[in-house]
């Protein structure tokens, strides 16, 4: 038994899996007239008539009956962090550290991230860092190793 390469011109659909459409409103011959499909009267009757998918029949939604629990803080300032170790990896002595740099090796993803710079891991060359923040052992090792840390303002 031979089978045959499918190919664009040739496409069909598995034997028996579309269905006619079924045509309401076309008479009482068809079966499908006068209230077409719908019943009579009710909700589901009306034109534009239905319930939307999360409606539980008027009990009370499971949105609303689960308990509530924390807040969520709108002023509360998110960073990207990068610590000391991972300028140690990635940079020679004496670069500019910024906010591009950091997205150019891939340290910091996205547009409009804060950073922060934290103090694990240990450094031996000189780097001038600009970032949103920096922690009081990352700045410590940065200018041990003789290098600058300068904190921006966005």
């Amino acid at each position: 038994m031979s089978e045959e390469l499918i190919t664009l011109a040739n496409l069909r659909p598995f034997a028996g899996s579309k269905h006619r459409e079924k045509r309401v409103g076309r008479g009482p011959g068809s079966g499908h007239g006068k209230t077409s499909c719908r019943g009579q009267k009710g909700q589901r009757a009306r034109s534009g008539g239905g319930v939307p998918p999360w409606f539980e029949g008027g009990q009370m939604p499971l949105i609303r009956r689960l308990p509530k629990r924390g807040f969520k803080n709108p002023f509360r300032v998110e960073y990207a962090v990068v610590n000391v170790r991972d300028l140690a990896r990635r940079f020679s002595s004496g670069e500019v550290v910024d906010v591009e740099a950091l997205k150019r090796v891939g340290l910091v993803k996205g547009r409009g991230v804060r950073v922060k710079l934290l103090g694990d891991g240990e450094i031996d060359f000189a780097l001038t860092v600009r970032v949103h923040a920096v922690s009081r052992s990352a700045k410590e090792k940065i200018e041990k190793a003789g290098g600058r840390v300068e904190v921006i303002e966005d």
